[in-house]
């Protein structure tokens, strides 16, 4: 079997929703290696506080990428504490330039309550438009029933949990076994 022939790890759903003062980030917990599940609840949105102010981020991608990422981010924190758009284009800007960590397979999204970025390997750093964000198999599929939901007035968790629960229904790569955070903003 050539590598071309091994099914590849599929599954993560990750979404960010910023409404009334809260952002609240959802990630199912869903593995698959090719068509089968290898695990369904995998936890791939993370607390994290360096210097003691707390951070959420969401991981979609290589789960090893993924950590070996937020460990980089954590410490990019750590050195300019409150400084999140900073220490996201710092990881950005290595991730992209740094010989091992550009072949890296991950993307993350990342809040602190008031901002919300989704960091890619390309070197991005984006805010997201309209108040929502998604990564992973599942994302779009998130991203389109959290952005209609968002003409309602829900909450920012109920837009979320509702949105996974779509994408679930949708993507087979995506779980209703949710991890659920939520920062104030």
């Amino acid at each position: 079997m050539s590598a071309d022939d091994f099914p590849g790890w599929h599954g993560t759903t990750i979404l960010a929703v910023r409404r009334g003062g809260k952002v609240v980030v959802a990630g199912d917990g869903q593995v698959s290696l090719g068509n089968t599940v290898i695990k369904g609840t995998a936890r791939k949105v993370r607390r994290i506080e360096p210097g003691g102010a707390p951070v959420v981020v969401g991981f979609a991608g290589s789960t090893a990428d993924a950590f070996t990422l937020l460990e980089r981010l954590e410490t990019k924190l750590e050195a300019q504490p409150g400084q999140l758009m900073r220490a996201c284009v710092d990881l950005a800007k290595d991730w992209r330039t740094d010989k091992y960590l550009r072949n890296l397979e991950a993307m993350l999204i990342v809040t602190d309550g008031a901002q919300l970025f989704v960091i890619t390997g390309a070197g991005d750093v984006l805010e997201p438009e309209h108040d929502v964000a998604a990564i992973g198999s599942g994302g779009n599929f998130a991203m389109a029933a959290a952005r209609g939901l968002m003409e309602t007035d829900l909450d920012a968790e109920t837009i979320a949990r509702k949105a996974m629960a779509i994408a679930a229904d949708i993507c087979v790569f995506t779980n209703g076994k949710l991890t659920v955070e939520t920062l104030d903003g």
